[in-house]
């Protein structure tokens, strides 16, 4: 590194390299330490901070330099009272480290005691009872300037209700596939409320709050008493995105719950078991017997398998050997053991 200075001649401050080199101070605290130093005698009855803040050390850096200086013995400061009890604060900035005893024993005071109270003159008059009454509150407007809009009143009671009505009679099923709110139970309320409010964990802009949520189940159990799934319904209120982003998520979702809802599903035909045919007799060979046809079959199944094979091979299948299944096992028992007896 090469390495060209030139010594001032004026208008320099010389500093200690144990300032400069200090491995504690940061680079604000050295920059003020030194500019405090340079200077003149006339310029040291302003505060630390507006020293300061001519070298653009503001805020935060400017606490953390001064908490550094008065950690390292640099500046020390002592607060007292003064006559009318105005606070006085008084700043002791040296270039090399000092204790609090010598920097007291530079100060030239010694620790001072509270002082006295001072003496005022009374006030004017004599005391007085407090005046009580005449006050008027002020009204208080706070509530009418609520963000919410006022709930609904409720219908004034009729104080003659006149005699008793019956029950009244169940709303009868009409052609129109449109389900009321009241027949939404509160299981499948939960679940589409449920699914609105999932919608946040996938697209921020569709954040609901929990009584929007609440509002748009209604809306929302309409699909899943249709047959969709939970899956089906979030799928189908975060596919295709608007391009210009969505302005209102209440807004946006209640409009693609009604115009997106699909159509009922058709009831299915009740199912109607075949009727059983009757036994018929088969016109196959050998021994008389019966069977149940299922269509129009005139011979029984091991009948229709012998007349194949005697037709594609000539002769007609042999007929199974109808072992009972107790001599099979024992047969496979007797096999078993003869291998083993013979290993």
């Amino acid at each position: 590194m090469l390495r060209h200075a030139i010594a001032p001649s004026a208008r320099y401050t010389k500093a200690s390299h144990d300032v400069v080199r200090h491995p504690r101070l940061n680079s604000d605290a050295k920059v003020l330490l030194v500019y405090v130093q340079g200077l003149p005698e006339d310029s040291t009855d302003k505060p630390l901070s507006e020293l300061a803040q001519k070298l653009g050390i503001k805020g935060r850096a400017y606490q953390k330099a001064k908490q550094l200086l008065v950690e390292h013995g640099y500046v020390h400061e002592w607060r007292s009272q003064g006559g009318g009890g105005r606070w006085i604060t008084e700043q002791l900035v040296a270039n090399n480290p000092l204790t609090s005893e010598q920097a007291r024993h530079l100060r030239g005071t010694s620790p001072a005691a509270a002082p006295p109270p001072s003496e005022q003159f009374p006030t004017v008059g004599a005391p007085a009872a407090r005046p009580a009454g005449g006050y008027e509150p002020v009204e208080d407007h706070s509530d009418k300037t609520t963000p919410h809009p006022p709930s609904e009143a409720e219908p004034a009671a009729d104080p003659d209700p006149g005699p008793t009505a019956g029950p009244e009679p169940e709303p009868t099923t009409g052609s129109d596939p449109e389900l009321t709110t009241g027949s939404a139970d509160s299981l499948q309320l939960a679940r589409a409320e449920r699914v609105l409010l999932s919608l946040r964990h996938s697209r921020r802009e569709l954040h609901l709050g929990v009584r929007e949520a609440r509002a748009l189940a209604v809306e929302a159990v309409k699909w899943l008493e249709r047959g969709l799934s939970e899956s089906d319904l979030r799928q189908a209120l975060l596919a295709e995105r608007p391009q210009d982003g969505v302005r209102s998520a209440v807004g946006f979702l209640r409009y693609r719950l009604i115009q997106k809802l699909p159509e009922p599903r058709a009831p299915l035909p009740p199912y109607e078991p075949s009727p059983v045919r009757e036994l018929l007799e088969c016109e196959g060979p050998g021994e008389k017997h019966v069977f149940r046809p299922l269509a129009d079959e005139t011979e029984c199944a091991p009948c229709r398998r012998s007349t194949a094979h005697a037709t594609f091979y000539g002769a007609r299948a042999p007929e199974p050997d109808r072992v009972p299944w107790r001599e099979r096992i024992a047969r496979i028992n007797g096999t078993s053991e003869a291998l083993l007896g013979e290993g």
